[in-house]
Formats: structure tokens, sequence, C-alpha cells
């Protein structure tokens, strides 16, 4: 058995391709950004060929750094962005427009006719899913509709669907030559088409949305051998783990009980609550959602809190405002204060996720006085992702009846350590993270290496993790409801905005 083990990890914002050892630590690395394509307001495109092109420099320069060969991997897993939707044409390999990503809002006419009749959760007894524009199933159809001849050829099977994991995996086993068009169940649970307790397509669904079912990949599990990569230098290597990214980061962070949970803090924060291998559905504004299905064994399902903007507001403030030169340099200048100066910032820019799904609501700066400074400011967009995620925290523990103990954190920003000692106070629980902070390429990697006998079980995996810092919460309770009382305030006046 070879001794590493490698992960795509395909994301918003770049693609990675990272090689493990057995103890989960990276040998090698490499990623490249893509561009983020903004045709018209509300409106968020990916080129995919470019992502493909992306990949497919990254496996080559990971193995190039690590001196590694095909034979030098048992595996490689994979990683994605969810709900982002690619149509392509099954005999050229071309898509037949951009990708849609996940932020995208352009199918809002749909959501409000079809809320018109019976509501905004018609659909989730089946799905787990209320209508929103975040999932895939509403972005076939508006391609469906709005791409010449798209439909037609959905109807006779020329043209595939996939999200970005169905798209590589065609792409890396042959593509046009007999690429395997597949998904797993986490990534097809966030199409809202696939019927929670059969995992399979629900016919209903593809009616409503009007979507052939040649067009949609075969659903398998999580972690199975799927096919061998035809791709140099990796060529031959099994392809045996497929994760939509929060999912991946749920099994890095070896969630594998029911109760535990992890918040991811990327370009958005997501929240995942491991429910066990039933179901659960929520009544305050949460997904009910695929976590993780392990080979033969039962799928386990999880409650999860979407959050749209947390890292992506970060990088708005640098981009857009020019406030600061790189996202790394917001701490600093929002320590430059004590507190926010009364300044708070809901960012709706795509209206709000859990737990409101709201999509006409937009983007406000609250408490503006001629006092606030670009720190004050800094600053609130910092907290902006601690009490969403507070406001996640607080329906998931009444869906689920379980008050969470400790939030296990990962991603980018929790490099940042005003903001994860504010969302330790703000929450008034300890927020921690592991040692190794890459989990959602780890968790594609520990899929993939189960499948192959890399690791031999889960059990194998929780011994591997371990704990890097602790945050406790040191914030007075009367300061901390006060705080949290006046984001409420300012997330009120977000409501109803967009007609």
């Amino acid at each position: 058995m070879p001794a590493y083990i490698g992960a795509i990890d395909q994301g918003t914002t770049s693609t990675r391709f990272i090689i493990f050892d057995r103890r989960g630590r990276i040998v090698a690395s490499a990623q490249k950004e893509h561009r983020q394509i903004y045709p018209q307001p509300g409106w968020v495109e990916h080129d995919p060929e470019e992502i493909r092109q992306n990949t497919c420099e990254v496996i080559a320069k990971a193995m190039q750094q690590a001196n590694f060969e095909a034979r030098d991997l048992a595996a490689i897993g994979i990683t994605n962005q969810r709900e982002t939707t690619v149509v392509w044409n099954r005999k050229t390999g071309e898509a037949l427009c951009n990708a849609i990503v996940w932020q995208d809002t352009r199918v809002s006419a749909y959501i409000a006719a079809y809320a018109a009749d019976g509501g905004q959760d018609r659909f989730r007894q089946q799905t787990g899913l209320p209508l929103a524009t975040y999932f895939s199933g509403l972005k076939i159809r508006w391609i469906l509709e709005n791409v010449p001849r798209a439909r037609p050829q959905a109807e006779s099977g020329d043209v595939l669907f996939g999200n970005i994991d169905t798209y590589l995996i065609w792409k890396l086993t042959g593509g046009t030559s007999g690429g395997l068009h597949v998904t797993d169940v986490t990534n097809a649970s966030r199409t809202q088409m696939l019927n929670l307790e059969s995992l399979q397509w629900d016919r209903q669904m593809l009616v409503a949305f009007g979507i052939p079912r040649a067009m949609l990949p075969q659903v398998a599990s999580s972690s199975e051998i799927y096919g061998e990569i035809t791709l140099t230098p990796v060529a031959g290597v099994p392809l045996a783990g497929d994760l939509g990214d929060q999912q991946a980061a749920l099994v890095g962070q070896t969630c594998f009980q029911p109760g535990q949970a992890k918040n991811t803090y990327g370009t958005g924060c997501f929240l995942l609550l491991n429910t066990g291998k039933k179901p659960v559905q929520s009544h305050h504004g949460l997904l009910t959602t695929v976590a993780y299905k392990l080979g033969d064994a039962p799928a386990h399902y999880a409650l999860e809190g979407s959050i749209a903007v947390t890292g992506a507001l970060v990088q708005w403030l640098r981009d857009n405002l020019g406030l600061i030169d790189s996202s790394s340099k917001i701490e600093a200048l929002a320590r430059q204060v004590d507190d926010n100066g009364g300044v708070y910032f809901v960012p709706a820019f795509s209206g709000l996720f859990a737990p409101y799904w709201k999509a006409n609501a937009r983007g406000v700066v609250a408490g503006l006085t001629a006092y606030a400074n670009k720190s004050h400011l800094a600053r609130a967009v910092l907290e902006a992702t601690a009490y969403q995620t507070r406001e996640v925290v607080e329906a998931m523990e009444k869906d689920s009846g379980i008050r969470l103990a400790v939030l296990r954190a990962d991603g980018g920003m929790t490099d940042n350590d005003l903001l994860m000692q504010f969302q330790a106070d703000i929450l008034a629980r300890e927020v921690v993270r592991p040692a190794i902070r890459e989990t959602t390429a780890l968790g594609a990697a520990c899929a993939a290496g189960l499948a192959v006998g890399f690791f031999s079980g889960i059990e194998d995996l929780c011994e591997q993790w371990s704990l890097e810092k602790t945050w406790t919460p040191i914030m007075p309770t009367e300061q901390r409801e006060a705080l949290y009382g006046q984001w409420k305030k300012a997330v009120d006046r977000t409501f109803d905005w967009a007609d």
C-alpha cells in the first residue's frame, strides 16, 4: 500500500491539491485562484474550463513538489463547492455556459412562483431544503430554458449536469472517452432533487422542476472506488472519495457521533451538526442534508446552517472599498479600536440564508455616527461572522434539542484570533481549532483512504484528531446580550429591501 493519499479541494475562489501522509500531515500542496464573473447584479459565474485547467495544474505542481509518481498515492478524493451548477455536452466535453455559482440569485422569480403554490417549505419533507436560490435544481432549469437547444439535448442524454465534483470526475476519468458521470449522496442532496429517505433522484421533484432524468449523474456513496484517473501524473490512481466541501470538513473534523458539530469559516460560514442515521426536519430555518455515506454503511444526516457571506465580506472590504490590501490585515486594523463603536454590518449581499431565508434582504451598515472610522467598520465586518454563527447555533439547538458544549472551528478565518475570541464570547462557549486546519481536503482524503484500506476505519481517523487551540468566553453576560440585541435590530433593517 502506498504511503500517501491525495485530495482535490475545489472551492469557490480557488482549487488546491493536497497530499497527506497516514497521520493526516500535509506533505505537499498547490493552489490556484480562478476568476469570479459577475455579468449583472445578482449573477455569479465561474468558467468550468478554467477550473478544470487549474485542477490539472495544481495536481502536477504538488506531485512535482513532493517528487512523487502515481504509484506513491493510494487514492485521491475530491471535495467541492456545492450547488454550483455545470451543464456540458457529453460528445464535445464543452460547457453550454459558465457555471452558475451557489451565490447566484437569478432564479428568484422561480422561487416566488413555486412558493406561491404551497409556500417556501413545499418540498422540504422529501428534500430537507426550503425553496431558495441556493440549490442546483432551479439553476439547471434556468439553463434549460435560457440556453439555446439545451433542453432537447438534455432530454436525449447528450447534455449532462453536475455540481463541480461531477464535472471534474467526468473530466479526470476520461471525459469524452468514457468519463464517469457520478456524484455522491452529499452533493446530490444539495440539488433539491434527491429524496432523503431513498437517497435516489425524486421523480416528483424532477417533474416539478422540469429536469430530464437522462442528464443526471449516478448517485454513489461518499467513499468507494468510482474508477481510475486518466490524467498524468496521477494516471491509474483510484478516485475513491467524493464529498461536498462542508460535509468533507465534518468528516475531517471526525464529527462521526450524533451531537458533534463543526463550523467552517470560509467564503461563507457553514455549521453542520451530525444527527445520526435519520434525517431531522428543521422548524427553525436550517437545512436537512446528508452528512456522509461511507461505503455500504448507512448514511448519516446533518442539520446545516448556511451563512452566505463571511470571509467574502473581508474580501469585499479589500477589493471594493480598498480599506486593506490583503485579507490578513483586517485583524490589525480592527484591533486599533476597543469595540465596534456602535457599528453593525449585515452582509445580506445576495439575501439572507439560515435561519431567515429571505432572498429579498440586502446588506446594511447600521449605527453610523461621525465617531465611526475604518477600524470600527473592520471590527463590524469580523463581528458579523460571529453574530450570524450564533443565530445558526440557536436554531440548531432548538431543532435538535442538543446544547452544543463546544464548537469545532476550521477554515481560513480561524487564523484571526480577534474573531475567534469574539466568537467564543458571543456564543458563551468554547471554540476549538484542530491541529490540522485543512479539514475540508482532509475529509476528502479520509473518504478515499477508507475506500481503499489506507485507513482501517473511523476509529483510526478519530485517534489522529488533535486540538491546537481553545478560545474560552470572557465577556460579561450583560455586554454579550446587549451587543447581540443591537445586531438583531440591524438584521431587521435588511428585510424586504429588494422588490
